[in-house]
């Protein structure tokens, strides 16, 4: 694997909060890696480490073959979830301004804003104060000005913040086109749907360390429920009374006539055991195993507990089936 960026274990001490203890991972080049974590993990602390904002306690991050030092700075483009734009400044020469802060001249930069702006449908915009601006205008001018450079890495924190679902749409195409056009990019959000969506591989940081790393296939492949639901028509028998001890009867309830059941294989056994158990005693109008999303994954990881085996048998948001 070609990595872009490692972090050998990285620890960052706040008084009496420590941020990271030892945390390590490795970024595939030209990939899409999600960083995950609730509130207060410590995964601004790494991207700020990452950025040379602040420095780490212990460990060390390595660039391509390099560690980690102020000459990758411009290889580096961070889009942070707060808004850091002057707001008295006008759009368009703000905007030039952070270019050529980036190391663009000015020809080349007013190009690709006036291109950028364009396609963000900025345009009319490029003479206003940025406190006209929506919020979410605010976070298209500065994605602009973070890619604008094509840098090797790119780091977004919460990028769809703030955003209708068009314009989500819009930064989800342009961010895999970033990626095929060769970035790296490290994308730090809460929002599951979107880290199966874009992601390759992800790391989930909880309480300053990592617990999780791997891509997104095989984390959900690994993290496989061995949760099935049923669906039946004409049961004689109660379930209780067809299944024995290695099927645990989650929940179970009638949809349409139907009997509707979720059921936990245990000890060893196997979906085809459980068909034929099931088979002689009704007919079968659906059978399908409940395959965990992200999100089920990050609830399982951070609290123990997993949503496929609680709650109704009804509406399985963030499955996949």
């Amino acid at each position: 694997m070609n990595t872009l960026l490692r972090a050998e274990n990285i620890t960052k001490q706040y008084a009496n909060h420590k941020a990271l203890d030892k945390v390590s991972l490795q970024v595939p080049a030209q990939s899409i890696f999600g960083l995950l974590g609730p509130n207060g993990a410590g995964k601004t602390t790494l991207i700020r480490i990452i950025n040379q904002i602040i420095g780490p306690d212990e460990g060390r991050i390595f660039f391509g073959n390099e560690e980690l030092s102020p000459k990758h700075v411009h290889q580096i483009g961070y889009l942070p979830e707060e808004r850091g734009l002057y707001k008295k400044m006008k759009v368009g020469e703000q905007a030039l301004y952070l270019a050529r802060l980036k190391g663009l001249n000015a020809y080349d930069a007013k190009k690709m804003l006036k291109a950028w702006f364009e396609k963000f449908d900025l345009m009319p915009w490029w003479n206003k104060k940025v406190e006209e601006l929506s919020k979410g205008m605010q976070q298209k001018v500065q994605f602009i000005i973070t890619v604008l450079h094509k840098p090797n890495l790119l780091i977004f924190d919460e990028p769809f913040s703030g955003f209708d679902p068009i314009n989500v749409n819009l930064l989800k195409e342009e961010i895999l086109k970033l990626r095929r056009d060769g970035a790296t990019i490290i994308f730090s959000t809460h929002n599951m749907s979107s880290v199966e969506e874009l992601c390759d591989h992800i790391a989930l940081i909880n309480k300053s360390e990592k617990i999780l790393e791997g891509t997104v296939h095989q984390i959900r492949k690994d993290h496989a429920s061995q949760v099935y639901e049923v669906e039946l028509q004409g049961a004689a028998r109660p379930l209780r009374n067809i299944l024995d001890d290695n099927y645990l009867i989650i929940n179970e309830g009638t949809e349409q006539g139907h009997l509707k059941a979720r059921i936990k294989i245990q000890n060893n056994a196997g979906p085809n055991e459980l068909l034929r158990l099931l088979l002689p005693e009704s007919e079968l109008i659906s059978f399908k195993e409940l395959t965990p999303g992200m999100n089920d994954i990050f609830i399982k990881q951070v609290t123990g507990k997993f949503p496929l085996e609680n709650g109704s048998i009804n509406g399985h948001e963030g499955l996949r089936t």
